[in-house]
């Protein structure tokens, strides 16, 4: 097993176990995890005798998203925000979910593949909640698994989806008990690598590349909202509440 600061990777086989390693911040993204899963996403896509990825934030949370404090640092060359967003892949990439994926995370969620998760699971965007929108892709993202609708509430009131919601709708691939989402997750990634990598390879890439069509046109939507929000006095507002454990008091400028 392999540490590099806040991410942890194992390999099993042709398996590439990726850990987000901050349970005391619940796993939130500062520069130094943003440049740990960078790296480790590139060892997963750069080494041949790696086939699948499985993605995870341990036994009891995903990832709560950006680092509030510290900020997650810049997006890096090749992965984007947190390394993982703005990717292009060949390898296959299974998130494995318990408790919380939310904000960031979750936008970390619906950059993978597939998706297991434990029945406790639960996600959500926030950001509107602190002031700020989600702008590592769940503007356009989150609409693709997800009914419009619920992809609208989830974005404008910033409530959880509970992890059978999520199974129900399509989002969550495979549903299991709390605890076993990564056992579920690598036995999925095992499934993938029992199959000719080169067909694998070129099925993903010919299904993100039609997916994928609209994504700069999504990209450039969210940083158009996000300098309009940027300058606003409620983005302060929120993220101010937010670090000193209070309700935030907006003014609507």
């Amino acid at each position: 097993m392999n540490a590099d600061h806040r991410v942890t990777t194992e390999r099993r086989g042709r398996v590439l176990v990726v850990r987000m390693d901050r349970p005391a911040k619940r796993n939130a993204v500062d520069a130094a995890m943003t440049a740990a899963l960078d790296a480790a996403l590139n060892e997963l896509e750069d080494d041949p005798d790696l086939w699948c990825g499985v993605l995870t934030g341990g036994p009891e949370m995903f990832c709560a998203g950006t680092d509030l404090a510290q900020g997650p640092g810049s997006p890096t060359e090749r992965g984007g925000n947190y390394g993982v967003v703005r990717r292009t892949r060949g390898t296959p990439l299974v998130a494995a979910v318990e408790g919380i994926a939310y904000g960031g995370g979750f936008e970390i969620v619906l950059a993978c593949d597939l998706v297991v998760a434990g029945r406790s699971a639960r996600f959500g965007l926030p950001e509107v909640t602190r002031g700020v929108i989600a702008n590592c892709g769940a503007l356009f993202r989150a609409p693709r698994p997800l009914p419009l609708t619920v992809a609208k509430q989830l974005l404008l009131t910033g409530q959880p989806l509970p992890a059978s919601r999520a199974y129900e709708l399509g989002l969550v691939t495979e549903l299991v008990d709390d605890g076993g989402a990564e056992a579920a997750a690598v036995t999925v990634a095992e499934q993938i690598c029992a199959n000719a990598p080169v067909a694998v390879a070129e099925t993903l890439k010919a299904v993100d590349a039609v997916a994928g069509l609209a994504d700069e046109q999504g990209w450039a939507a969210t940083a158009a909202a996000v300098a309009a929000v940027h300058v606003s006095a409620d983005r302060e507002e929120g993220v101010a509440a937010f670090l000193e454990k209070r309700e935030p008091r907006w003014t609507g400028r």
